[in-house]
């Protein structure tokens, strides 16, 4: 079954020390979290000052992998398309409030363009933070764990995910969303058959992974990145009015990364080194 066509249900199967901030509480913790994080309508274009942003938040339980696959992004991209890693205050490496990855680079055409990466909090009392968080998502990659033990939370975390969009007057049907099934080398959990058979049914697209190793992040990255681009690019006509192409937009970002080991690697000609080498390609 998909997640699509089964609302509250998952398919049946699933860079060095950090900079922090100290937590804040109460009305300044609300005020630090609304100063960060875009409370503006999806897709931020600015003709005057030719810039587009655009927001992308990865959302799941605890202890799922959120800023694990963030922490790998940022040491797989090159110092000229990556902003400073910005993780809140974390105990007992659970995030608190969020973490921010910016990616960023300039189009032919002269546009810059910014993607934000962020993640939310999975512990169940920060339920308003995932909410604040997630306002003006273009586009969502679902963190699940993979292991069977894990199905319930995964379906908990699915529909309060559903809850929050309706809250923040995103469209589930219409936001599109990547399916990570994370900790794939873990006991019980479920098997690649499974997972492709996940994949085969639902809408969405679904990647498995062991982010830990960094297997299946860019993967993941690669795909949220794409769906993005083609849902706004129906909406705002990027290739025609930026002059921004779907091959321009993957490519600034993605042979600006360290992709070894990845199938990634022969579709962007870029290894290790080469992604460091800031040419500029």
């Amino acid at each position: 079954m998909s997640i699509a066509s089964t609302p509250g249900t998952l398919p049946a199967f699933r860079v060095g020390p950090l900079p922090t901030i100290k937590p804040a509480v109460g009305r300044e913790g609300v005020k630090l979290l609304r100063s960060t994080v875009s409370q503006s309508p999806t897709l931020q274009l600015n003709h005057a000052q030719r810039e587009l942003t655009l927001k992308i938040v990865y959302y799941g339980p605890g202890l799922s992998g959120k800023t694990t696959n963030l922490r790998h992004l940022h040491a797989k991209a090159s110092p000229e398309v990556r902003g400073r890693l910005l993780t809140v205050e974390t105990h007992d490496d659970r995030t608190l409030f969020f973490d921010l990855l910016p990616v960023f680079f300039s189009t032919s055409s002269g546009f810059k363009v910014k993607v934000k990466l962020f993640t939310v909090p999975g512990q169940v009392i920060h339920n308003a933070t995932r909410r604040i968080v997630l306002q003006g998502a273009d586009a969502v990659v679902f963190i699940a764990d993979s292991r069977r033990g894990a199905t319930a939370d995964n379906n908990a975390y699915w529909r309060n995910l559903q809850e929050n969009m309706k809250e923040n007057n995103l469209d589930p049907s219409q936001v599109p969303v990547v399916i990570q099934f994370n900790k794939k080398d873990l006991p019980d959990a479920r098997t690649d058959a499974e997972i492709e058979e996940s994949r085969r049914r639902g809408g969405e697209a679904v990647v498995g992974a062991v982010a830990l190793r960094g297997e299946g992040v860019l993967e993941t990255f690669h795909a949220v990145a794409q769906a993005a681009y083609r849902r706004l690019d129906l909406r705002a006509h990027l290739a025609r009015n930026l002059g921004l192409t779907e091959a321009e937009f993957l490519g600034q970002i993605f042979r600006r990364m360290d992709l070894t080991g990845t199938a990634l690697a022969s579709m962007y000609g870029r290894a290790a080194g080469e992604a460091r080498s800031g040419d500029g390609r």
